[in-house]
């Protein structure tokens, strides 16, 4: 009996100390990612999928495994944080010792985890932001200590998720310039797959920070288990896949801490960039279609705006212009019903005038030669022709043959004692440096202040980080790659608080800047310099994943002269649409469809831009793409269908619709026709039920090549 009753007691005693663990639960309307305390009081993830719905039933769940691994600790994997102590003791053991949840905004809840080693004056929060109707999830890490001396960072993750399942698959999207975001899929499998940068400035040139994993199966568009992960970070990236030997999945991501090591300050706190995630059980479309929503609602900038379409000079002139080839082309804008009127590189330079891209970028002084007017005059041109004016710039860059360099060779990021080595004929300048952050600053800010009629810039980035040395940070030089970032965040949060509704497109020779961190402070995106509408299906397929397209640049340029003006236009229109050809070279039925386009576009450009995505027919299944927008209310639809290169007799099922409402009715229309031709599809202008459409569909497809169509759907 007595035995029975100790036995009693201690099964008692360990339920009592189990109620009193907490139970941390970060939550959305869809998923559930949980925290436990073990029995050594460490922090565990225990739970990572969909939402419960009854919270009694969270505490069934196991307490799992460690939720944010550290070197020196009984940790056989990767660890997300490893640092020295100034007495040269490398390990570091975490104990949970509180957390709070708080509301930030409507629907909006973060919660703090604080977590302490007992032997050493090290504390660890982990901060988790909880977007509850959109579905996403943000988690960032703050490291401080209270030691004598400095620490040394060396791994410092933003991030650690662990996922369980039978099979996991990594998709990924890689490339080059003008070759990006190429998707490919694989299965991981017990050991390691790392994707990474290390080009500092231009770090997405190869390789954004952009993956999805998917659970017991390859990727769907409509079913199963997926996760879509990104960091919202301008800089180097590391994301770390590792499955152990119980086939567990860990998932690691934050800044890529090669060459990085960082010495920590006493009180100082070092706070990594976010990573953002969504959980979804309804394949990658519903991930996507979350991760849309919260961009345009919490981290796009100007997410709920409307944006303006434009004309481009590049292809026009490249660098060979003058005020009357402006004021013409600015013509041509008008003629053609844009809204602004865009003049890109070349207009700078006196000592060392930009006529190719071997000189004069740094300078930020009107050439007298081709503008006597200034850019005053050519905003005063354009305004006159009821169009805005934008501007390029590439502010963080120099060429040698410039004034600038010629005088602050010091700003610029150079290896003493060694050759430059130059990329696209350009240099760094060095944004660790406040002075440089000064001058980056007021590049903007005086154009801005002489020029108020200013309504847009285009901020390019051509160069990575290739001599990574800064004179200003002495011997600190692995904090340049960190601290370059923040130099360019610091500089952006000066612009965004001077001229809050200044529109910018972030743009890096293409897509070497695609990332949330910049878009906190850009517009949109410039997602390629390849703009062949073939190519641009395929790169835009691929951002669509993680951004919406109102972000995404999209021109109609002359880039693939075999496809039609037509095709062009309809692969360019499904995102932000702009320009960049010689109008007056347009015949009049050409003239005539871009004219109309543009105005089918101002129309449904909210349905567009801020409506639902769907990507229905896959460009790396075959010789065709289909892509579906559906407004907030599903009254109203845009498809977007491409023929590729089909081959010939190829079978071509009807594309089924989905997003609509099925008891509504909707009228078909055909639209972006050319003069004189007529519709093509299948029930035009009929009106039919939503059920119709998305259980038979209708036949968009044929076996021409590069041919399009773009169908409007309008409630009745």
């Amino acid at each position: 009996m007595k035995k029975l009753l100790t036995l009693l007691l201690t099964l008692l005693a360990a339920d009592i100390c189990a109620a009193e663990k907490p139970l941390i639960r970060i939550h959305t309307d869809q998923t559930d990612l949980l925290y436990r305390i073990d029995d050594q009081g460490r922090l565990c993830q225990s739970y990572l999928g969909p939402a419960f719905r009854s919270p009694e039933d969270l505490r069934l769940l196991p307490a799992g495994d460690e939720a944010f691994t550290t070197y020196g600790s009984k940790n056989y994997f990767t660890p997300a944080l490893r640092l020295t102590h100034n007495d040269g003791n490398g390990s570091l053991q975490l104990a949970y010792v509180s957390h709070e949840t708080r509301s930030a905004a409507d629907g909006v809840t973060e919660t703090s985890i604080l977590l302490r080693d007992e032997a050493y004056p090290v504390e660890v929060k982990l901060i988790l932001t909880a977007f509850e109707r959109e579905n996403v999830i943000k988690s960032r890490t703050e490291i401080v200590h209270y030691e004598r001396k400095p620490v040394t960072l060396y791994e410092y993750a933003s991030s650690m998720l662990r996922l369980g399942a039978g099979s996991y698959y990594l998709t990924e999207f890689t490339g080059d310039w003008a070759h990006e975001v190429n998707k490919s899929e694989r299965r991981l499998d017990f050991g390691k797959k790392v994707l990474d940068s290390s080009l500092g400035s231009r770090a997405n040139m190869f390789c954004p920070p952009l993956f999805a994993v998917t659970l017991d199966g390859p990727m769907s568009e409509t079913e199963g288990e997926v996760l879509l992960g990104t960091l919202a970070w301008t800089g180097n990236f590391r994301f770390t896949f590792e499955v152990d030997q119980n086939n567990g999945l860990r998932i690691l991501s934050g800044i890529n801490p090669f060459a990085s090591e960082y010495s920590l300050r006493p009180r100082e706190i070092f706070r990594t960039p976010e990573f953002i995630f969504t959980f979804s059980t309804g394949g990658a479309g519903s991930a996507s279609r979350s991760l849309h929503d919260w961009a345009r609602r919490h981290q796009l900038k100007d997410g709920g705006k409307d944006r303006m379409t434009l004309l481009n000079n590049w292809e026009a002139t490249y660098f060979d212009f003058n005020e009357e080839k402006l004021a013409a082309l600015m013509d041509d804008a008008a003629e053609l019903g844009v809204d602004m009127f865009l003049l890109d590189d070349g207009w700078f330079g006196n000592k060392h005038p930009r006529h190719n891209d071997t000189q004069g970028l740094g300078d930020w002084d009107e050439t007298r030669g081709k503008l006597p007017g200034g850019i005053a005059g050519l905003v005063e041109t354009a305004e006159g022709k009821g169009i805005r004016f934008g501007l390029w710039i590439e502010p963080e860059m120099v060429n040698p043959r410039s004034e600038l360099y010629e005088k602050h060779r010091d700003w610029v990021l150079r290896y003493p004692n060694r050759d430059e080595a130059y990329f696209r004929n350009q240099l760094v300048l060095d944004l660790a440096n406040p002075e440089v952050q000064d001058f980056v600053f007021g590049v903007v800010d005086r154009l801005m202040t002489e020029n108020p009629g200013i309504a847009y810039f285009k901020w390019d980035c051509n160069s990575p980080i290739i001599n990574a040395h800064s004179a200003y940070l002495a011997e600190k030089q692995s904090h340049l790659w960190i601290d370059y970032v923040r130099g360019l965040y610091s500089v952006l949060e000066r612009i965004g608080a001077k001229y809050p509704d200044l529109p910018m497109m972030l743009c890096s020779g293409g897509g070497g800047r695609t990332d949330y961190g910049a878009l906190r402070y850009f517009t949109e995106f410039w997602p390629s310099d390849n703009t062949d509408p073939l190519e641009r299906i395929f790169i835009q397929w691929g951002y669509s994943h993680f951004f919406p397209l109102k972000s995404m640049c999209a021109h109609v340029t002359n880039w693939n002269r075999s496809t039609s003006i037509k095709f062009r236009t309809d692969v360019a229109m499904m995102c932000k649409l702009g320009f960049d050809i010689i109008v007056k070279d347009l015949p009049d039925d050409e003239l005539q469809f871009c004219r109309q386009a543009l105005r089918n576009y101002n129309r449904l450009k909210h349905t567009i831009l801020d409506g639902d995505f769907y990507r229905l027919v896959s460009p790396y299944e075959g010789q065709h793409a289909a892509m579906q927008t559906v407004s907030a209310d599903r009254t109203g639809s845009v498809v977007f269908a491409y023929d590729l290169n089909p081959r010939y007799g190829e079978q071509l099922p009807s594309v089924r619709l989905t997003g609509l409402a099925p008891d509504l009715r909707y009228r078909i229309r055909e639209i972006n026709l050319m003069p004189g031709q007529n519709p093509r599809i299948e029930h035009n202008d009929r009106v039919v039920s939503g059920d119709y459409l998305m259980k038979a569909g209708l036949k968009l497809f044929s076996t021409d090549r590069a041919r399009s169509v773009v169908v409007e759907l309008k409630a009745e």
